[in-house]
């Protein structure tokens, strides 16, 4: 069972769901979709009775629903495993048994200027205790950094207030954590009904630099699978047993440390990479469906995939407005000049600046000996692209 929320709906989960006739509950934002009549539609009423009995299991592309699920399914698990990973402190406070000495502290935005900062074991990271998009995520090295990022936060909160609801992004509350050396990954995973996971995807989240924690660029391949899958699914098998979690989808940030330890980062609850992102890079990446593999409770053969595939990078990059332009200055971008320096662009798909500040994201397939183009979109910010009014 799916339910559909904003701001993004690709017409691959779309697609899946009406050729699987998969149903999907009739919600006041389904009716604005050119496809509501070819969906197999059933009642919120008659949906919440089904999952109260557990005898289906639910998928949503957006943390916009979480307000929904909490009113609606409090006699399920799914507002407990919901507020385990969307609260940041709770997600640290479940896992410290396994990472003792990791330090983690909450505070409210207010209290932000009046912390002592000989307290804080700087490098930190500091990040709303209920996010999204890397909105409001800090890395801060020393006691002068501190001060200049509280400027820089104070100026960002206002636009994130504007655009998603407090379940989404909570501002109010903030918290700061060790920083965790090691390169960056996420995952995109679920837990059947026995409570064992399932990997459906990893990817390498890099970074411009030590201080970007932007949303930039994401990569898939053969090898990252083969190197990570079966200690991730050891971590992941770990998680389950410490919270319990059954029938529920996850997508991961994790960091892996020099010392090859896998230390979690936080987890987005109730589905994969948001706006519709990873999962469906994994379709072209290793030719597999998320969606259905979740919903059918099915795993992905992976020694079969893997043995097909060539040693190609599978890409999502994130047009993200680091251009320092105002998007009211900006009248339209030149995707067909950006697509064009790449090797071989699978799919674009755009966003209206005007409403939120991205310009779209893209697919890529990179031969290995290639790889530079994806270092060099990640350095770039995209002004050479963007048409001014």
């Amino acid at each position: 069972m799916f339910i559909l929320e904003g701001p993004y709906i690709s017409d691959f989960i779309e697609k899946t769901i009406i050729d699987n006739s998969f149903q999907i509950i009739d919600t006041p934002f389904l009716k604005s979709r050119n496809s509501y009549q070819d969906f197999n539609l059933i009642s919120e009423k008659e949906a919440i009775s089904i999952l109260e009995k557990r005898s289906d299991i639910l998928y949503s592309n957006s943390e916009n629903v979480i307000e929904w699920v909490e009113k609606n399914l409090h006699n399920t698990d799914y507002p407990t495993f919901i507020k385990l990973f969307k609260n940041k402190v709770k997600f640290r406070e479940t896992i410290q048994p396994l990472f003792k000495h990791f330090y983690f502290k909450k505070i409210q935005y207010n209290d932000l200027q009046k912390i002592d900062l000989t307290t804080i074991p700087f490098p930190v990271v500091m990040k709303p205790s209920v996010g999204f998009f890397s909105l409001g995520v800090y890395t801060i090295e020393n006691e002068v950094e501190w001060d200049e990022t509280l400027i820089k936060l104070s100026e960002e909160l206002s636009t994130i207030n504007k655009l998603y609801p407090q379940t989404v992004v909570n501002t109010n509350e903030f918290i700061i954590e060790s920083y965790i050396s090691g390169k960056e990954y996420a995952v995109d995973c679920y837990f059947n009904e026995n409570g064992d996971a399932v990997i459906l995807n990893i990817l390498e989240h890099q970074f411009s630099t030590s201080k970007d924690v932007s949303d930039r660029l994401y990569f898939t391949s053969k090898k990252i699978i083969e190197r990570l899958h079966d200690k991730t699914l050891a971590f992941l098998n770990q998680l389950s047993e410490l919270t319990g979690l059954k029938n529920f989808p996850l997508h991961l940030e994790m960091r892996v440390t020099s010392d090859n330890e896998i230390i979690p980062i936080e987890g987005n609850p109730m589905r994969f990479g948001g706006w519709c992102t990873t999962a469906d890079l994994a379709y072209y990446a290793f030719g597999i469906n998320a969606y259905e593999l979740y919903q059918n409770q099915q795993k992905p053969n992976w020694e079969s995939i893997l043995n097909s595939m060539e040693d190609d990078y599978f890409g999502l990059v994130i047009l993200d407005n680091s251009t320092g332009i105002k998007a009211e200055n900006i009248a339209d971008f030149n995707y067909n000049k950006l697509l064009s320096k790449f090797e071989k662009a699978l799919e674009l798909r755009k966003v209206d600046i005007n409403q939120f500040p991205l310009f779209g994201y893209f697919y890529t397939q990179t031969k290995a000996e290639n790889f530079q183009e994806l270092s060099t979109i990640l350095q770039d910010n995209l002004a050479a692209f963007v048409i001014k009014k």
